[in-house]
Formats: structure tokens, sequence, C-alpha cells
């Protein structure tokens, strides 16, 4: 199921679990992840996107590894909150990731890239280096805004 509404994702998940967040690009995909807890989110991967089959193969075989009762994937509205031609990008990628059998979360992921760089240049993180690491951290940036909404609710 694919929903947009954090009390709706909150009841398919009753005890919780482990959330594995992504930042889908149209090269890489970042993944994160958090406790069951539900605390704190964590940068985890960078996958370099193929075709699509194999690209859902790899957070199939991650996603169970972790033992991910859920995901949150980021949803990159326009800055007036409509769709964008990557919304639809992301939201086609969400409904064919759907065979991972997951409840699915599409969240406002607006400003996570912005965030997530502005951070990594006061960090004085190479060029290079950013751009190994933005996806997947903004992955995380992404997977703590959920989370926290999950926890205020």
């Amino acid at each position: 199921m694919i929903t947009t509404r954090i009390a709706e994702f909150r009841d398919l998940l009753p005890e919780g679990g482990r959330l594995m967040g992504l930042d889908v690009g149209t090269k890489t995909i970042g993944v994160a992840l958090c406790d069951a807890g539900w605390s704190i989110a964590s940068a985890a991967e960078l996958i370099r996107r193929t075709k699509f089959q194999a690209d859902l193969e790899r957070l199939r075989i991650f996603a169970s590894a972790q033992g991910v009762r859920g995901i949150v994937i980021g949803l990159p509205l326009n800055l007036d909150g409509t769709d964008s031609p990557r919304t639809q990008s992301t939201r086609a990628f969400a409904r064919n990731a759907q065979p991972l059998g997951l409840p699915i979360l599409l969240w406002d992921e607006r400003w996570s890239t912005q965030a997530v760089t502005r951070a990594l240049i006061d960090a004085d993180a190479s060029r290079a280096r950013r751009a190994e690491l933005v996806d997947k951290m903004a992955a995380a940036y992404i997977l703590q805004g959920a989370i926290d909404g999950l926890m205020m609710g």
C-alpha cells in the first residue's frame, strides 16, 4: 500500500520495526535505515541505478537482511507543493516497488538535498565527497523527518 498520510502509514506498522528511507534519483538511489524504535535515521547505502528489476532486487535483499517493515520514499514536490515530472517518476517508482510487500509512505522532500549539501559544505567536504554522500544522506534526512512525524502523532 502507498500513502502520503503518516497516520495511515503508522496504522500499517502496529508493532513498529525498522524503516528504510529512499532518495530516488535518475542515476542513484540513496538508502537510509532507522532503528526499530524510530529514534534515529542513518545513511546506509548508495545504489547506482541500472535496470529497475535489478534495483528492486537489491532493495529486496537489503530490506530482508535489515528486517525492514516499511519504506519511506522522498517525494520531490515543487516549492508550491504541486507535482513535477520528477514527482511523477517517483510515484511510478513507488507503484513499481509494491512487489516488495512493504507499506510505502511518500514523504515531502523539498528541502532534503539542499539541507544535506549545505551541511556537507559547512563540514568542508570536497565536491567529490559531497557527490558520494549527498543521496544517502538525503535519504536519512527524509527518513528522519518521517520518523519524527510518526513519533509526534
